[in-house]
């Protein structure tokens, strides 16, 4: 006999904390949707950008407990086509900072995580077992590697957080793809996809929880809908620039953002050459 779907016995209906986090999430006017809680939910949706650390270093086994919950995320024919460089050195946090626009974060923080879309340890037990790895050579190949990374990644933070720990994802290591791989050592088929910063954040500077779009938007059922309701862009473009101005940035609200970030080449800082930076990093991207 069939049975309907019941939360698990650990998942909880919604208490006045649980409400509190879901309308930093949405903002007060859109906080109002159905859910359910629990620990792991909890430390998922309290998730913001810390750019302010200690520098305490780590205490012993976080690298490696994060590294752990980094490699149980699901990965793609269980290639596990990524890498992760943890990086401690001040100078080559300095050079990897200078690259991504001298985000002194980058240099502050204790741990520097740089993760890397990986097939040249795929191409290297090729060549070890005498086995062709030609497929390696496609476009598709190349995003398994880089998505695969960013899985592990979003592991990896969830296992920080859970642990009191801040971090922020540096995506600016890919203004220069080659001068990273010349810092880093990295050889041919491997690419640093993007930076994360780990750490105890600083009381002193806090950080808080940035609105995301409204469900509605991003949530659509049996089909994409591409209605895209402009009253719950307005609502956002509202919240978010409430958001702004509560952390004193410049008040541009999503829509001013995203006319900003999306305008022309030199709007992603050199990104517009990764096709041609992959390419001497080895990729043939077929």
């Amino acid at each position: 006999m069939n049975e309907s779907f019941k939360a698990p016995a650990h998942a909880t209906p919604l208490d006045a904390d649980a409400k509190t986090a879901i309308a930093a999430r949405y903002g007060a006017t859109e906080g109002n949707i159905p859910a359910v809680w629990n620990e792991t939910i909890d430390v998922l949706l309290g998730h913001r950008s810390v750019r302010g650390f200690l520098s305490d270093p780590l205490p012993p086994g976080t690298l490696e407990t994060l590294v752990a919950a980094a490699q149980s995320a699901s990965s793609s024919s269980n290639v596990q086509a990524w890498t992760v460089i943890a990086v401690e050195s001040p100078q080559i946090k300095a050079q990897l900072a200078a690259i991504a626009g001298n985000q002194k974060h980058m240099e502050e923080c204790p741990l520097l995580l740089v993760w890397c879309a990986d097939l040249g340890r795929t191409k290297a037990m090729g060549k070890r077992h005498g086995y062709p790895t030609d497929a390696t050579e496609f476009l598709e190949s190349f995003v398994v590697s880089v998505v695969d990374a960013a899985l592990a990644a979003q592991n990896a933070t969830v296992a920080a957080e859970s642990l009191g720990l801040g971090m922020v994802y540096i995506g600016a290591l890919r203004n220069n793809p080659e001068a990273v791989a010349k810092i880093l050592k990295l050889p041919d088929h491997v690419v640093a996809a993007f930076g994360m910063c780990v750490g105890a954040p600083d009381p002193a500077r806090p950080f808080h929880i940035k609105p995301r779009l409204p469900q509605r938007v991003i949530l659509h059922r049996d089909h994409y809908d591409t209605s895209l309701p402009q009253e719950a862009l307005d609502s956002y473009d509202a919240t978010l620039s409430a958001f702004q101005r509560s952390e004193k940035m410049k008040e541009i609200g999503w829509t001013g953002a995203m006319k900003n970030r999306w305008r022309d080449a030199k709007s992603i800082n050199g990104r517009d050459r990764i096709r041609a930076a992959l390419t001497v990093l080895g990729f043939s991207l077929e």
